[in-house]
């Protein structure tokens, strides 16, 4: 699907055609959509190609007049009460009269764009704009991150009070997640140093600052995940020792309850062999006396060994 933006009375619009200067929003292209960018706008096929692979990292490339920039942007996809956190690449080619942004999926950083929800947000600006874009991903980084050690902190609450696998699969995702953000991370930093040689780009100084504070909070972000992703490592490797040392709790408990069960057993067997040798054979008292003396001093060894 292609959408046309334009800013109209300091706003960003949506128009019914194309027109120059206009920023294109193609959200999971049709292959005549596709075909549309390369004859009509002239956008090189490499770029486009790459700009369709998912599995493409993050870095900036030129081909002829057009420049491409490819950022993994932070999802978040709500299943139950579960949050599940990923990446998705998101294309942004800058043509000489167009800025072209490119997503398989639809994105609510694309969205907020074009709704209009961004201040001070012009298309016509085409490098300024595709700043705007890099910066909104950055912060929203940091504020899914925020959420994400607010989620785990709550998870690791529950687990001391209970451990169920519930909370420990919800860590597992998380875990996964803050990997995910870590690797797009370290590529999207190593793109920003390359874009900001200006080799790629003209940068004025108020896209070199919006670059800068692009790089810090990238920066700023890449060190939050990983403090998170050893803190939460950490813990699990807490949570699975305290779960095999329960287990041996209850399995001591239980080894200790079953050799105390097991004196009846032993008597009876004894008792029950009709053998005139065996003492006080004819008192039907006694096997039961015998019974329960056994069954007490063998409570008291384990409780003395600490067992029970």
């Amino acid at each position: 699907m292609i959408k046309y933006h334009k800013t109209i009375n300091g706003r960003i619009n949506t128009l019914e055609n194309f027109e120059s200067e206009c920023w294109i929003n193609c959200t999971a292209p049709t292959e005549k959509e596709i075909n549309y960018l390369m004859s009509d706008l002239g956008i090189d096929p490499d770029l486009l190609k790459a700009s369709l692979d998912e599995e493409e990292s993050s870095h900036v490339d030129r081909e002829g007049d057009c420049t491409l920039m490819i950022m993994d942007s932070p999802v978040v996809n709500k299943s139950g009460k579960n949050f599940t956190y990923y990446t998705n690449p998101i294309s942004i080619i800058i043509t000489p009269k167009n800025i072209v942004t490119i997503s398989l999926k639809e994105n609510s950083i694309i969205e907020e764009f074009s709704e209009g929800l961004i201040r001070s947000a012009y298309p016509e600006n085409k490098t300024r704009f595709a700043m705007q874009i890099m910066l909104r991903m950055a912060s929203k980084y940091l504020q899914y991150l925020t959420q994400i050690n607010k989620i785990t902190e709550h998870v690791e609450e529950e687990l001391k009070k209970s451990m169920q696998n519930e909370e420990l699969i919800q860590l597992l995702e998380i875990e996964k997640s803050l990997v995910y953000f870590s690797a797009s991370l370290k590529s999207i930093s190593g793109m920003l140093r390359k874009l900001s040689r200006g080799k790629h780009v003209e940068l004025g100084e108020e896209e070199a600052d919006l670059l800068e504070d692009i790089m810090i909070e990238i920066k700023q972000a890449a060190e939050m995940s990983e403090i998170y992703l050893n803190i939460l490592s950490s813990s699990m490797d807490a949570f699975s020792s305290l779960i095999s040392n329960n287990l041996n709790v209850v399995m001591k408990v239980l080894a200790s309850i079953t050799l105390i069960l097991s004196m009846p057993t032993i008597v009876s067997g004894i008792y029950g062999m009709n053998n005139p040798g065996i003492p006080f054979m004819e008192n039907w008292w006694f096997p039961f006396l015998l019974t329960g003396i056994s069954m007490f001093v063998t409570w008291l060894i384990l409780k003395h060994k600490d067992m029970i």
